[in-house]
């Protein structure tokens, strides 16, 4: 076989590395690949002896493996189809069709997370642990990036905890007429036990019991498909902490829950949740904060 040959056989082999290139090549011209034992050695047996010298290659070694489960229209228990199955008619002749068209959901909830900005970590009450000046101009600076977007907000809800509220009161300055909600569900908290664990945060497993059942019932109440009575696209703000953003933003993605802490978010960066009708959900963006002067990030 000529020396051409041997390297366009070598080159073919998907993950073959440049010396088993170079050396098989440097065989063939040195008549290694001729004759043995009197016999010439097969183009099969050159091919044999050169796979055998690759890592195996399988669709399985190259892609993750699938997890199986399949995604959940009914997520939010709010899927038309599940709500009309099972239910009796009072009418004979209505037609089923129309009445699952009248119960679909047919606008898009936008849901704008919002980590408080920075605070005073040496408080020690929640009323102690009011924003820092920096923190201040976070907000100033998140508010007037949100005014920036051109958005028609119908809410601003907030964690009932100083930090959260100042930064809401303060965002709010550049979102005139938008009405202000306060929610204790919205409080920070230790959602579910993170995998992997950490060693620099460990609450006791009743902070979990009692925290996990709370948070769980905020994303309940705001994390959902538009009801069918919604006209027209909605975009809600709502202010909290970082355990609870991530959290959510696992449920309504439905990743693994436990994994919330794998995530890092800013002060004052904005996550931004989109809920269709027919109840996908899409992340358009995590913790953004390209708003904000480098000097003004943190994450505490």
């Amino acid at each position: 076989m000529s020396f051409r040959k041997t390297l366009k056989l070598i080159c073919g082999f998907a993950g073959g590395s440049a010396v088993l290139v170079f050396a098989a090549a440097a065989a063939d011209s040195s008549g290694f690949f001729g004759e043995q034992g009197g016999e010439r050695v097969s183009r099969w047996s050159r091919f044999t002896v050169l796979q055998a010298a690759q890592p195996a290659f399988t669709p399985a070694s190259h892609t993750p493996t699938p997890t199986g489960h399949a995604w959940d229209f009914n997520w939010d228990k709010r899927d038309p189809s599940a709500l009309t199955n099972g239910k009796k008619k009072e009418n004979a002749t209505e037609d089923p069709t129309s009445e699952q068209n009248n119960s679909k959901p047919k606008a898009t909830r936008n849901i704008l997370l919002i980590r408080h900005s920075q605070y005073n970590l040496s408080g020690n009450s929640d009323k102690e642990k009011i924003l820092t000046p920096l923190g201040r101009e976070q907000a100033e600076l998140t508010g007037q990036r949100l005014a920036a977007l051109g958005l028609k907000y119908d809410v601003l809800i907030h964690s009932s905890m100083t930090r959260a509220t100042e930064t809401a009161n303060i965002i709010s300055k550049y979102l005139p007429g938008v009405e202000l909600v306060r929610c204790d569900l919205l409080r920070e908290g230790a959602p579910i036990e993170p995998v992997p664990p950490v060693t620099h945060w460990k609450p006791d497993a009743v902070q979990y019991h009692e925290d996990g059942a709370r948070i769980e019932a905020a994303f309940r109440r705001y994390i959902h498909r538009a009801d069918p009575k919604q006209k027209e696209d909605s975009y809600e703000i709502i202010v909290c902490h970082a355990n609870v953003i991530r959290y959510f933003v696992c449920r309504a993605l439905q990743f693994p829950p436990e994994g919330w802490l794998r995530m890092g978010l800013n002060n004052g960066s904005i996550t931004w949740l989109t809920i269709r009708p027919s109840g996908r959900v899409a992340l358009r963006t995590l913790g953004d904060a390209g708003f904000m002067p480098a000097d003004k990030l943190t994450r505490t």
